[in-house]
């Protein structure tokens, strides 16, 4: 979104986009957070040059945007993108002081991540019927590693042979902000995915791609979440059926089975405990239930 108005907000982009290596999906969020904020302060306040923007120009957009009845996590991500921009300005010497040191986030409610229960799991396994194809042997690995890692599914999709490392049984991920990270995995997970490699039947010059169709195309998100959807809805009856309630699974797994907190951040890539912790209250849970059922007083 451009604002001619506002010619300070591509050299910003470009700082997220070049030095924080930030994705194709996390830019234009920002670029079209801030772009309505700029479009906003044009048409309501006369395009003020960046130094005079103040707290009540903020307030009276965040108002707005309440009354447009936005959730409060939408209007965080806004806030936070705003956060941001103000900083760059304020790093580069264009402004003097940021408006946001007076701007609050509205609260939002927490919900507990959304998993697959470990029996169901057992059962995705165990008794649904993938294809003999190299259809279906890439979507049960596809799932096996998934739910084995918690990887992202950028960062399965991106994967590429050289980061299998056999020998230490680890694979080495690029993860948000080009952040990597070692993942261990099993020994019979690591043997799957050299036979699958070695079993290509098609290779494409220049992919060098982890997992590919029949043509040697790597994979495609919506191929990805359509197939993981297919399969998760034989197993459980949860609403959201997608790669990232795999990952959600492997981590509520992990906390219930007495993982460390911190490991299972390493694990995920989370940049800070805050991210991790949501999934102790999982845990929380599994133990009142355990309670109720077993506690002859409770």
């Amino acid at each position: 979104m451009s604002v001619p108005q506002y010619p300070e907000l591509a050299p910003f982009l470009d700082y997220l986009k070049f030095e924080k290596r930030y994705s194709q999906h996390t830019l234009i969020a920002y670029e079209t957070d801030l772009g309505q904020f700029l479009a906003y302060l044009t048409s309501q306040f006369e395009a003020p040059p960046l130094g005079s923007i103040t707290p009540m120009f903020i307030r009276s957009w965040l108002a707005e945007l309440k009354e447009d009845e936005l959730m409060a996590k939408s209007i965080n991500r806004k806030i936070s993108a705003l956060r941001s921009f103000f900083k760059y300005q304020l790093k580069t010497g264009l402004i003097k002081q940021t408006p946001m040191t007076t701007v609050t986030a509205p609260r939002t409610g927490k919900r507990l991540p959304v998993f697959v229960e470990e029996k169901d799991i057992a059962t995705l396994f165990d008794h649904v019927a993938f294809g003999d194809d190299w259809k279906g042997r890439t979507e049960r690995l596809v799932l096996q590693l998934f739910y084995s890692t918690g990887m992202r599914l950028s960062e399965l999709i991106n994967l590429k042979e050289s980061q299998i490392d056999a020998a230490q049984t680890q694979i080495k991920v690029l993860g948000k902000g080009n952040k990597e990270r070692i993942l261990p995995v099993s020994k019979e997970m690591i043997a799957g995915i050299l036979a699958y490699i070695a079993e290509k039947p098609l290779r494409k010059e220049g992919v060098a791609n982890v997992f590919i169709t029949e043509k040697g195309s790597p994979l495609q998100p919506r191929t990805v979440y359509a197939f993981v959807k297919e399969k998760l809805a034989q197993v459980t009856t949860i609403r959201k059926k997608s790669p990232h309630i795999l990952r959600h699974s492997f981590a509520t797994h992990l906390m219930n089975n007495g993982a460390d907190l911190n490991a299972v951040k390493e694990l995920l890539g989370h940049s800070s405990l805050a991210a991790t912790q949501v999934y102790t209250h999982n845990t929380i849970e599994k133990l009142k239930e355990v309670f109720k059922k077993a506690h002859p007083k409770a």
